[in-house]
């Protein structure tokens, strides 16, 4: 099995092949597999830090997993989680659960005791309730795909 190496990245961090890669992933997930035709680039990148994780394959090393965190305040009043995807051969692996957990303790490190917001997709309540998340708003379209506003409590350090 091919492993995953996570790194983070502020936006000027990535090179223009690594942020070519990753863009690329976003339309093949959010655009062509869901056929949801919107603009994926919508300006909080540049602010935003980025979670890619990279393999081989082939000789070749691509991104597998990506999300990206929205700082407070770019829009809203907390961090936000978005774009978050896994290549589909990447799927029922448990490396969504690895990304959300980096995720989070990313938030927590940087913006200790501070809520966070997911639009998340309607079928996947359940699985961001195991992480804390509660439904913040009623089901919504968002691009043809229903969704769901939730909101993950500030989180005690034990």
């Amino acid at each position: 099995m091919d492993e995953i190496d996570y790194h983070w990245y502020a936006f000027h961090e990535l090179t223009g092949g690594e942020l070519y890669a990753v863009l690329k992933l976003r339309q093949e997930v959010f655009v062509v597999e869901q056929r949801c035709a919107y603009q994926d680039c919508d300006d909080l990148d540049q602010r935003a830090w980025h979670l890619v994780g990279w393999r081989q394959t082939d000789g070749k090393i691509e991104p597998a997993a990506y999300l990206r965190v929205i700082p407070p305040g770019l829009p809203g009043e907390m961090p936000a989680i978005g774009r978050l995807l896994l290549r589909t051969d990447r799927r029922g692996r448990g490396e969504g659960k690895k990304l959300l957990n980096l995720a989070l303790g990313r938030i927590e490190e940087f913006y200790p005791k501070t809520a966070v917001r997911i639009s998340a997709q309607h079928h996947l309540v359940e699985f961001y309730r195991n992480f804390g998340f509660q439904p913040a708003s009623g089901v919504y379209d968002e691009d043809g795909i229903p969704h769901i506003g939730m909101i993950r409590p500030p989180q005690e350090r034990p």
